[in-house]
């Protein structure tokens, strides 16, 4: 069980899009905060600058992957400062760029603890999967025959970025180290292949390899929270997205989520959430809670 794809799979709302663009110089676009959107640019030719709101500029060459894990606003440009020489006019710069939609009202926190601006720079023999993703979705885009697999590659696209940024960071601290802590990496995979198991701690601890009280231990000092707690936020989670997409019956989606009771999952839900299953599922996408 892939936890990055899961953490994708349970925010993402609507289909995401992408187009290629081509730039001369002097240019620059600005892409303001839009609500619950991440975004990405790469550079397929030339170069540019990605300029965050508020933040410091980031040369991007070719190859290059630049992404914006939540709305953040910013420019991408030829020139930060608009310092050009004759030499620089005209010159060609080819964009890959890309939107998703993503649900921010509960945010995974393995997406939470990302950076508002990831540069993933071109290197070769490193990220061959995503540099795969992005050729791929430019020879679709290019094409324009293949329109139907634009949506399932950019979200490979998506998580290949975020894989990509994971192996960029062998050494950190809550899912950095969650992913790579041999324990607490197999409960959470336990947890996510079976969110509806009866799961105690003593059991994920005896799946993890461990005793009980090192499991704990560990668990809650990499990601901040019991293992329990989690459990249940995953939970809950799930229920939420199987609500927003199906019809299932209540009954089933409590089954699904662990409750032999449909009252004690409606309870857990609506304090979850602030709004009872129901009610959830007519609003058609989750609520702060």
């Amino acid at each position: 069980m892939d936890i990055l794809s899961d953490a994708v799979a349970a925010m993402r709302l609507g289909t995401p899009h992408s187009n290629r663009t081509v730039k001369h110089a002097p240019w620059r676009t600005h892409f303001p905060a839009q609500g619950n959107s991440a975004g990405f640019h790469v550079v397929l030719q030339g170069s540019c600058w990605l300029v965050p709101d508020g933040g410091e500029p980031v040369h991007l060459q070719v190859g290059d992957v630049a992404f914006m894990p939540r709305s953040h606003g910013h420019a991408i440009t030829d020139h930060p400062g608009g310092e050009r020489t004759a030499t620089d006019t005209g010159a060609e710069t080819v964009l890959l760029c890309g939107a998703y939609y993503l649900d921010d009202s509960r945010v995974h926190p393995a997406l939470a603890e990302l950076p508002d601006v990831i540069h993933l720079p071109a290197r070769v023999g490193q990220h061959s999967p995503l540099r795969a993703a992005i050729d791929l979705l430019g020879h679709e885009l290019d094409t324009q025959d293949g329109s139907g697999a634009i949506a399932p590659l950019l979200e490979v696209l998506l998580l290949f970025m975020l894989r990509a940024w994971h192996d960029a960071h062998p050494t950190g601290t809550g899912w950095v180290a969650a992913l790579r802590d041999p324990a607490v990496h197999t409960a959470l995979q336990a947890i996510h292949a079976e969110p509806g198991a009866p799961w105690t701690v003593q059991s994920l601890a005896s799946r993890a390899g461990v005793s009980r009280s090192v499991f704990a231990q560990r668990f809650t000092a990499t990601l901040g929270i019991g293992p329990l707690t989690y459990l249940t936020w995953w939970r809950m989670t799930c229920a939420a997205r199987v609500l927003r997409e199906s019809d299932a019956l209540l009954r089933v989606v409590a089954e699904k989520s662990g409750y032999t009771s449909e009252y004690a999952f409606a309870k857990a839900f609506k304090r979850e959430f602030g709004v009872a299953p129901g009610q959830f599922r007519a609003q058609g996408r989750p609520e702060a809670a």
